[in-house]
């Protein structure tokens, strides 16, 4: 299986005044998702790429999710929502916008090369207030959970430079039962299917704050609330 890198994306937290070209109404808030393209070899290191970074340390970043990775493929989905010239590299925060790989298509373990480094699949994005907030679309982060286009996350096994055009290469696929796809539905639309969660939470490569909240979940422990994290500061669009 290979796909393709179609740009790289990378951006530092900064403070963002506006929501939107024609909202400047609101508070300034800070964040990371607003991402830049970046041209040729970008230098990809075990936390994140050169150039890149996150306002909120606690939910976002780390070894489990060093690159945040979108198919293009959703593009044509998402049209109907989002302004037509800003569908294009980094509309999602994502930093790989990539040609050739979905959610269907790719599983928890995946080990990819891509440049000189390699990468594993972590888990998938769960997509928070700020996808929302950025495009002034209350319920988008939601939307996006509900069709299953989420993106995943990489962590990576081997420190190395990437460009975009660079091939993704399957290079082992430890456990194909586990798709992104599979995943978001356990998580997000089978929340009572005991058996199903029990198993997901016990495979070794998903990430652990994934596994924390399935085993969560399976020993009926207090989750936190999904709400606060897709409509935390969101406003209602007009």
């Amino acid at each position: 299986m290979t796909g393709r890198i179609h740009s790289i994306q990378v951006g530092l937290p900064q403070s963002e005044h506006a929501d939107c070209p024609d909202n400047t109404t609101q508070q300034p808030w800070t964040t990371g998702i607003v991402k830049r393209l970046t041209a040729g070899p970008v230098w990809l290191s075990r936390h994140n790429l050169a150039g890149d970074g996150q306002a909120d340390l606690v939910h976002h970043g780390g070894i489990d999710k060093a690159v945040c990775a979108y198919p293009s493929e959703h593009w044509s989905h998402w049209q109907s929502l989002l302004p037509p010239t800003q569908l294009s590299g980094g509309a999602f925060g994502e930093n790989f916008t990539l040609e050739g790989l979905t959610e269907k298509e790719v599983c928890i373990g995946d080990v990819f090369s891509v440049g000189s480094a390699v990468v594993q699949i972590s888990q998938p994005r769960q997509p928070c207030w700020k996808l929302a907030r950025r495009w002034d679309i209350k319920d988008l982060a939601l939307q996006v959970e509900r069709t299953g286009f989420t993106g995943w996350y990489f962590r990576v096994l081997q420190e190395g430079t990437v460009e975009s055009n660079a091939p993704l290469q399957l290079m082992d696929r430890p456990c194909p039962e586990w798709t992104i796809a599979t995943a978001n539905r356990i998580m997000h639309h089978e929340r009572e299917n005991r058996t199903a969660t029990e198993r997901l939470s016990l495979c070794p490569l998903l990430s652990a704050s994934w596994q924390h909240t399935l085993r969560q979940r399976y020993h009926h422990q207090t989750e936190a609330d999904p709400q606060q994290r897709q409509f935390g500061h969101t406003r209602s669009s007009p």
